[in-house]
Order: C-alpha cells, then sequence, then structure tokens
C-alpha cells in the first residue's frame, strides 16, 4: 500500500486557468491503482476537470462566470479586498475546492480531452496552495 501527502504552490497570473496536471502526475507515479484527492487551500480559488485540446473552453467557461457572477455587483456587502472579493467567493462555491480523482498505472485516469486546472477567480496574481494525498496499491512493474 501506498499512501503520500504532498502540497503543490501554484503561481497565477489573476484570473483564470493553470493546467495542473503534470504536476499532480508527478506526485502518483508510484501507484498502481488508487486514487489522489486534490484540495485547493483557499476561498477564492477551485479545481476543475475540463477539456485540455481547445481553449476555447476556457474562455468560454471564463466569459460564462463573468456573466453569470459580476464583479462589483451591489448585491455584495463583503468588498474587504476589492470589487472582485465576493464574486470570488461565489465563484468557487459554484464550482468545486476538492476532487477525488482515480489513479491508474502511475497517472490521473483522465479521459483523453481532460485535465485538472486550479481556477483562479481574484483578477489580481496569487500564490495558491494544493495538497495531494495519494492513496493506492504501489507500482510493481517499474
Amino acid at each position: 500500500m501506498h499512501v503520500a501527502a504532498h502540497e503543490l504552490v501554484v503561481a497565477t497570473a489573476g484570473r483564470g486557468f493553470v493546467d495542473v496536471t503534470a504536476a499532480v502526475n508527478a506526485l502518483v507515479v508510484n501507484v498502481d491503482v488508487g486514487v489522489a484527492t486534490v484540495f485547493v487551500h483557499h476561498t477564492s480559488a477551485s479545481l476543475l476537470i475540463q477539456e485540455n485540446a481547445d481553449p476555447a473552453v476556457r474562455v468560454d467557461l471564463e466569459a460564462f462566470f463573468a456573466r453569470l457572477v459580476k464583479d462589483g455587483d451591489p448585491l455584495f456587502t463583503h468588498t474587504d479586498e476589492g470589487p472582485d472579493d465576493m464574486s470570488a467567493h461565489v465563484r468557487a462555491t459554484l464550482t468545486a475546492t476538492s476532487l477525488a480523482i482515480p489513479v491508474r498505472r502511475g497517472r490521473l485516469d483522465l479521459g483523453r480531452w481532460q485535465a485538472l486546472y486550479l481556477f483562479e477567480h481574484r483578477t489580481r496574481p496569487h500564490e495558491r496552495r494544493i495538497s495531494v494525498t495519494v492513496v493506492g496499491s504501489a507500482r510493481t512493474d517499474r
């Protein structure tokens, strides 16, 4: 049985997507069959599994969220860190802060067109902390 806990620090350029698939794949190479739990430690960022082939998908997702949850909406009273503060929290609420992803033969068992993304909801750059816990049977074919 292989059990490991890892931490990643991911720099973002501001609102948008950062592909963290390769970084997480590097943490599961010792697992034959198992699961990786990925958790982001922030209330204004989230995790998504989404298409990796056409960048327009991520552009369209951001456009959808911009329409759905507007920065500076007068509905929001929590604006301590600026007009994108509460909208970032709402975006994170509508998405996921933790994902369980199957692992097979030392890789995340994602679909052909899937990737794992950190979805930054703030407009300014941030460093985001991600915990990855891996549990599974150890690889013997290496």
